[in-house]
């Protein structure tokens, strides 16, 4: 079967390699559509980041590894025992390994697994044209969410997790910094939550135009209004409940701690490359906080997929596909020169 298979920093070669068994307790996946996350972009450009050199200790892969952990597709085949999904299922995939003895694990925030694994980062992924799972990673998609919104389940769901994060209250206001996929995730996200005063801070044009494009009503240029004095105004001096991070640069960080409200909090869900100075004089004046927000659970999938059958999410303007042959010209590269918001791969294209 193809595969594309990353050797490391920009080398990812569309290759044939051998389809993977199905053990007992496991899941082999026709994949449908496996989109191109941020983390694979950093991989590709800056890495290896996160994807093991060594075997990693819960998934025993290393480098080369097929890449992919956002994806859907129809299960073709189950292990002995499974009963989570059967033959000819859609599934969109929880792309998490954890070990389920850490202390976050045992507190049920297996998220923050000490040893955490991703499939597709530390484990042969889905942007092949088939993939084996455990059973516990696979949520199986109703008749309302098409593969293509199955695909997005992963980002969405890690956006959503951010926003809950969040805890803005009824009636509140959040900034989310960045129009990236995860930025428009939380803009749906909080959505969902009930939040409508959102305002999102954006440098790009066409991915203003996207969200506007949504029906984004607040979604400025930095360049040309302040942030900070927009939120003060917007919100009569109170400051915004909750500022999102998504963006990954110093500017919106800095920027973002000036939009808090008193007591308020940022949330990062970005990845930073590289480390930068923070004015953490500004939390102490305000009392405020800085959170991460790494992956999701089952919860956050759960919500998202529910929120998808209700038509809660769109792709109109802002999700490109490619076939599988093309995934570093209109994929990788497309993605990193800003030609493309959001790709998602076809592996039997």
């Amino acid at each position: 079967m193809r595969a594309a298979v990353y050797r490391g920093s920009h080398d990812i070669a569309v290759l044939d390699v051998p389809e993977p068994p199905c053990p007992p307790g496991a899941v082999k996946i026709q994949v449908a559509h496996n989109g191109i996350c941020g983390s694979d972009l950093h991989e590709y450009f800056a890495g290896p980041i996160f994807c093991p050199v060594e075997p990693h200790p819960l998934t025993g892969a290393q480098l080369p590894l097929t890449l992919g952990h956002e994806f859907a597709g129809r299960v073709v085949e189950v292990g002995d025992g499974v009963r989570a999904a059967s033959v000819g299922d859609r599934v969109a995939v929880e792309a998490l390994y954890r070990c389920d003895e850490c202390p976050a694990c045992r507190m049920g925030n297996y998220n923050t697994c000490r040893q955490i694994g991703f499939h597709g980062l530390m484990s042969d992924g889905g942007m092949a044209e088939r993939t084996v799972v455990p059973e516990r990673m696979v949520h199986v998609l109703p008749d309302s969410v098409s593969d293509e919104l199955g695909a997005l389940v992963e980002p969405m769901a890690v956006a959503y997790h951010a926003a809950k994060l969040g805890e803005v209250p009824p009636g509140g206001s959040a900034v989310v910094f960045g129009a990236g996929p995860v930025g428009i995730g939380l803009w749906f996200a909080l959505r969902g939550l009930g939040i409508d005063d959102i305002t999102v801070v954006e440098p790009a044009p066409a991915r203003r135009a996207a969200l506007r494009g949504l029906g984004a009503q607040h979604v400025i240029d930095p360049a040309e209004t302040d942030p900070a004095e927009h939120v003060q105004q917007h919100t009569g001096g109170r400051g915004a409940d909750a500022v999102y991070d998504a963006a990954g640069a110093q500017a919106a960080v800095e920027s973002g701690l000036s939009c808090l409200g008193t007591r308020k909090p940022m949330v990062s869900v970005a990845i930073y490359e590289h480390p930068f100075p923070v004015t953490l004089l500004k939390l102490v004046m305000s009392e405020a906080l800085v959170r991460g927000s790494l992956a999701y659970t089952a919860e956050d999938y759960r919500a998202v997929i529910d929120l998808m059958a209700r038509g809660h999410y769109d792709t109109t303007g802002w999700v490109s596909h490619i076939p599988i042959g093309q995934v570093v010209d209109e994929g990788f590269d497309a993605l990193r020169a800003g030609r493309k918001m959001k790709v998602l791969v076809d592996p039997a294209g």
